[in-house]
């Protein structure tokens, strides 16, 4: 059953990226629904290789504008959130659990680091764009970016290495006075092709 006119409004026809921010704080419960939602949407093998970090804090909101381009200094500071969006290069270590069906892991452990770079970024690409869609759902502004620098913010938050991040993504409730022109899309006809 298709959802209604106002819900795909909500998720995708009207919905902006926002980089103006209402003074309006997301708690915690917000942040489990958000991941409670997202958690279910496909990946290689339910490989689920997506880490992500709640950026809330003053203090850890400092500890990532060091790593943000200038131009995202305001916005990222303002946002309620920003999400740090990354992988866990050791994402198989858990397939036992999230494919308890089969020997998953074995398709992994072991395999050359560009395999399972390209996996994991795949996929966590994939786990952070049903955040958005998650986020939209409900009721949630998003301001994704990846204007910030990647080896700076995995110094910061993932110092072991073994996760890496991929993007970044202001949440919170957007402030709809500050939107500019809604910019255009590709039509049909020029983004895809039906064989």
């Amino acid at each position: 059953m298709m959802l209604d006119p106002a819900s795909l409004d909500q998720i995708f026809r009207t919905a902006r990226t926002h980089r103006a921010w209402a003074d309006k704080p997301v708690s915690d419960d917000t942040l489990r629904a958000l991941y409670d939602l997202m958690k279910w949407g496909p990946t290689t093998g339910n490989s689920c290789p997506a880490r992500i970090v709640f950026v809330r804090s003053r203090e850890a909101k400092e500890k990532l504008k060091p790593a943000l381009d200038v131009g995202n200094v305001v916005q990222t500071m303002a946002a309620p959130v920003t999400a740090i969006v990354a992988y866990d290069l050791e994402f198989y270590e858990r397939m036992p659990v999230l494919a308890p069906h089969t020997d998953a892991r074995s398709w992994f452990a072991g395999k050359p680091e560009e395999q399972l770079r390209r996996t994991a970024l795949r996929n966590g690409s994939l786990q952070g764009a049903y955040m958005i869609v998650a986020a939209r759902a409900i009721g949630l502004d998003c301001g994704p970016m990846s204007g910030f620098d990647n080896t700076k913010v995995d110094a910061a938050f993932f110092p072991d290495g073994k996760v890496e991040s991929n993007f970044l993504c202001n949440l919170g409730y957007g402030n709809p006075e500050k939107l500019h022109p809604r910019a255009p899309r590709l039509p049909f006809g020029e983004a895809c092709t039906i064989v």
